[in-house]
């Protein structure tokens, strides 16, 4: 994506140096020094890199990442969202220096190599003037609407779009092998659920076809739950319940709840799960 046209030439005196840096999936290790596999798998098609300076302050950086989807532009950022909202894009944080933001299928960080008010206010400016290098706009996954929580007695705490099992144990540890045969096409929401008493992980997960889910499905519980002799239910080491359904592509798995009736509740309340 070529956007020299309408990158920002400056923002509150910092000047835009340069060509902008362009990498692609395979050249982007060059720049990230080996970090680009947060990137890598949510489908990186391109990365732009754009270095703002102004004489006797800390230059400022904007990082362009389009992804291959809105959807996987929304997982990169909800990976490690933790910040305030700014206002920005569809979806953004500001925190520590740094704003991130998404829109459409696009995933931007800004931030300075120093903090400080004027460099803050900055990198909100600068924020505000790339939004019109992106021409579209998106939707966040379709699958986090069929997870359980509106009009619910469960309330969700925290949402993440994964598309990697290396992904998936950062946030919730299953397996150091991809027992559920996450790729790039497999879509993965994870949702930590807060009851009042206690919390507990819910993962849905949607295949390309219904026989992808039930091999997936298959691997999981051969792997995870071997004491289940056949059920779908199991009590873990931790004293907690895991309980995995399958419909059609898509399979839910409900970890370290309180009890069984919990588990088999939320998967109830999915529908006709088997």
């Amino acid at each position: 994506m070529n956007n020299a046209a309408i990158w920002p030439p400056d923002v509150e005196g910092w000047k835009l140096i340069g060509i902008p840096g362009d990498y692609d999936s395979r050249t982007a290790f060059k720049y990230m020094n080996g970090a680009a596999e947060l990137y890598l798998a949510y489908n990186l098609k391109h990365l732009s890199v754009l270095r703002y300076e102004k004489p006797g302050r800390p230059a400022i950086s904007a990082e362009f990442f389009e992804m291959g989807s809105s959807a996987d532009a929304y997982g990169v950022f909800s990976f490690e969202q933790q910040d305030p909202d700014a206002g920005i894009g569809q979806g953004s944080e500001f925190g520590g220096g740094m704003l991130r933001f998404w829109k459409g299928r696009f995933f931007v960080t800004v931030y300075g190599e120093e903090p400080g008010p004027d460099m803050d206010k900055a990198i909100l400016a600068l924020g505000h003037k790339l939004i019109p290098a992106i021409k579209e706009t998106g939707s966040p996954p379709e699958l986090l609407t069929c997870l359980p929580g509106k009009g619910s007695i469960f309330t969700i705490k925290k949402v993440w779009f994964v598309r990697s099992h290396i992904l998936l144990n950062q946030r919730f540890f299953v397996s150091h092998q991809n027992i559920l045969n996450l790729s790039p096409d497999v879509e993965a929401a994870l949702a930590l659920y807060d009851t009042g008493k206690d919390k507990f992980y819910l993962l849905l997960i949607r295949y390309p076809f219904p026989g992808k889910a039930i091999e997936a499905l298959t691997n999981f519980k051969k792997a995870y739950m071997p004491d289940s002799e056949g059920r779908h239910s199991v009590k873990t080491e931790n004293g907690k319940w895991t309980k995995a359904g399958l419909q059609k592509e898509f399979i839910m798995i409900v970890f370290d709840a309180l009890d069984e009736p919990l588990a088999e509740g939320l998967i109830k309340e999915m529908g006709s799960w088997r």
